[in-house]
């Protein structure tokens, strides 16, 4: 049976996997990855706006990996629309990229599940091999992790390489074109971030199992029998 304190570090461990579980399936279903604003471009030079005319001209834009919506301002007030990224948008993006998001999230899901079941065995016994105890706790942490990373810099490569944002704000716009004048990355992007931080902790923790801590013994004091004792 594992010491108190191993047992205690892995079954904190387990939980902080499960909480990871839970940030990439939230991240994964929530539409606000990303906001922005946006000019509409042809509104505005046909009416050739100046500074302060240009707030009617100014919309806001959302999404996520699936689905988000936008308000389109082109000088008659604004449009509300929602969208999804699939099956239609997707062929109008780098289609690889973002399904290559999508699945890096999925086998971080996996590899989530995988470390909390591996944390939670620790936690109840000293398995006989090692690849069941903290050596394989630390490699599904640092999966799970490092497929998190790979999909949020991916995310990241998409909207600053590739130009997400412009391209799902001019999606199935043939009049208006509309340009990005401000991007923020919004909390469910940050949730994935957290996620993978969380692994990272959990491969501290799981290091730290390892520690022996020095027993404390006690001295036993050495009887000596003299000559004298023996005489009474």
């Amino acid at each position: 049976m594992p010491g108190c304190f191993k047992k205690t570090l892995f079954a904190l461990a387990s939980l902080i996997s499960f909480v990871s579980f839970i940030l990439i399936v939230v991240a994964m279903g929530t539409p606000k990855w990303m906001t922005g604003k946006i000019l509409c471009k042809t509104g505005a030079d046909l009416v050739n706006a100046t500074d302060p005319e240009l707030v009617k001209f100014i919309g806001e834009i959302y999404y996520g990996l699936f689905r988000g919506g936008k308000i389109r301002q082109c000088g008659l007030g604004g449009r509300r629309s929602k969208f999804t990224i699939f099956p239609h948008m997707v062929k109008k993006l780098n289609t690889g990229l973002h399904v290559m998001i999508i699945m890096f999230l999925c086998v971080a899901i996996f590899f989530s599940l995988v470390s909390f079941g591996f944390c939670i065995l620790n936690a109840i016994k000293v398995p006989y091999r090692a690849i069941n105890g903290p050596a394989g706790a630390c490699l599904w942490n640092f999966l799970a992790g490092g497929f998190v990373v790979l999909a949020v810099t991916s995310f990241m490569a998409a909207v600053k390489l590739h130009h997400l944002t412009e391209r799902i704000a001019n999606f199935r716009e043939n009049v208006f074109r509309f340009v990005i004048l401000e991007e923020r990355f919004e909390d469910c992007f940050w949730i994935g971030v957290a996620s993978a931080t969380a692994h990272a902790v959990n491969l501290l923790l799981i290091s730290f199992s390892g520690i022996h801590f020095p027993k404390i013994k006690t001295k036993t004091e050495e009887v000596t029998v003299t000559a004298e004792d023996i005489m009474y």
